[in-house]
């Protein structure tokens, strides 16, 4: 899938997926809400409003104020380092994949936020 069409994922539409995954693995929708606030800086209310207004990634991204320790997220989701993806929307895409399947595997959620 060409980067673009990734970028126009609509956001609303890859949640609920991140939300099976999560719930599958046992966790709550409340720690993937946490997950994905903490790597966007948005508020729980304005997660929601995001994905009420049906934005793409792109403008998911755009309007989000990433976490200054995003940096620190290390390692490897769908066969790529993610500190080395050198598109920067296309990194914080993978960051919240890499968070999400941290948490799906049972990571602690002290070590998945990168305090």
């Amino acid at each position: 899938m060409k980067n673009e069409r990734v970028y126009k994922l609509v956001f609303a539409s890859v949640y609920p997926h991140y939300l099976k995954k999560t719930e599958m693995k046992g966790h709550t929708k409340a720690e993937l809400d946490t997950i994905i606030c903490w790597l966007t800086g948005y508020t729980q209310k304005k997660l929601q409003q995001q994905i009420d207004k049906k934005v793409d990634l792109e403008t998911f991204f755009a309007e989000a104020k990433l976490n200054p320790n995003a940096s620190k997220i290390t390692g490897v989701i769908c066969g790529y380092r993610v500190e080395e993806i050198e598109d920067p929307l296309m990194q914080k895409i993978r960051y919240m994949d890499k968070l999400i399947d941290e948490l799906a595997k049972g990571k602690a959620m002290e070590k998945i936020l990168r305090k």
